[in-house]
């Protein structure tokens, strides 16, 4: 039983409004209970498009690379058919690993009894099995995992029933194309790891809001037009307008991370359910994915690709890029943590949403309810 006499799966005390206007925020049981954490896994990180990998590790006939989604490990390969595939990292022997890391190889052996199997899953050699009655060797694979892959990604999905990537992200690749950017091209050039002291949600619901711009963010505020930012929320997926304000004669030196007003107007800023945060320019693409570690602590992954960085102007700008970046990061890992600190005081239990604000949390949060409750 919880602290107020529920029991841990009950959800009985949260259904959404579609109402803004009226909608409460979740109670902060589910930021802090381990067994929503839990049921989170199974129910939403388990059934939907995870990013675990990038595209160049697996170009090659025989490349692979090991993953996890949520505690559960996976194995990605490009056969020697060039057919891109996941698996399981569990061998069906006694549950050993079958790859550690990444590399090329012709095929994957378990670390612990040395059973071999081919990258497309199929048991190839089982060492001293002979004598064993009613098993056959043709019979045994790895279990599969969906995969696709998507820019300079590779996405994996754990629910063999699942839609496409395609349905879950629909018209994004659509509006990257159109506007000109080709993200299959850009490369990984830094990625940074934060830990943060709170549940993952928490990170989301902040992302999901430029409310906070003016107080937890100043520089960042002084460079957005903080009355033309909006949040647009479509059925699995929201887009961020965050137009960049013009730069008026005596406040040049206060603006040294703006980008171009030019270039800002065709920025393409998406989060897409659940975890998953991609900022996209003509010139360069970040990606931040959210992971939660356990009920209070997440892990950020942020990640930055770009076309052609060079050296000179172009190296400076791009430095300069992920050094902005880094400073709001820090200061969002602030306030989530102490909103984390506040979810745990008894003195809160759940609060309402800003009508002109916070539409982009309240669609988060209808989601994580539906996808619970399914």
């Amino acid at each position: 039983m919880t602290q107020n006499g529920q029991s841990p799966l009950d959800l009985s005390d949260y259904t959404p409004s579609t109402d803004l206007s009226r909608a409460t925020t979740m109670p902060s049981r589910w930021y802090t209970d381990p067994h929503i954490l839990e049921l989170e896994k199974e129910k939403i990180f388990w059934k939907t498009w995870q990013p675990v990998g990038h595209s160049e590790d697996v170009m090659r006939p025989g490349d692979f690379f090991t993953c996890e989604v949520t505690g559960e490990p996976l194995v990605v390969t490009r056969g020697q058919d060039g057919q891109l595939r996941a698996f399981f990292n569990v061998c069906m022997h006694r549950a050993g690993p079958v790859a550690l890391a990444k590399g090329n190889r012709r095929s994957l052996q378990c670390k612990y009894h040395g059973w071999t199997y081919g990258l497309d899953g199929r048991l190839m050699t089982a060492p001293e099995f002979d004598g064993v009655n009613d098993w056959q060797k043709e019979a045994v694979c790895l279990k599969s995992v969906k995969v696709e892959a998507w820019g300079p990604w590779i996405f994996v999905n754990l629910d063999p029933n699942a839609p496409p990537l395609s349905e879950m992200y629909g018209s994004i690749n659509t509006e990257i194309l159109g506007k000109g950017f080709d993200i299959s091209n850009m490369r990984l050039i830094e990625r940074r790891d934060y830990l943060i002291d709170c549940n993952w949600k928490v990170y989301v619901d902040n992302y999901l809001e430029g409310y906070h711009l003016p107080i937890a963010h100043p520089g960042l505020f002084r460079e957005l037009d903080y009355d033309q930012y909006r949040v647009d929320t479509f059925r699995y997926y929201s887009s961020q307008y965050a137009p960049i304000r013009p730069v008026k004669m005596g406040d040049a030196h206060d603006r040294r991370y703006v980008r171009s007003e030019e270039g800002e107007g065709d920025a393409l800023y998406y989060w897409i359910f659940p975890n998953v945060m991609l900022n996209v320019y003509l010139d360069n693409t970040s990606i931040n994915i959210i992971l939660p570690i356990d009920e209070q602590h997440t892990l950020t992954i942020f990640e930055w690709y770009f076309q052609q960085p060079g050296t000179g102007a172009g190296w400076e700008s791009m430095q300069q890029i992920i050094a902005f970046s880094d400073q709001i990061q820090q200061e969002d890992i602030e306030i989530c943590e102490n909103v984390q600190k506040g979810l745990r005081s008894r003195a809160y239990d759940r609060g309402r949403f800003s009508v002109l604000r916070e539409n982009g949390v309240h669609h988060f949060q209808s989601l994580v309810h539906e996808f619970l409750t399914r």
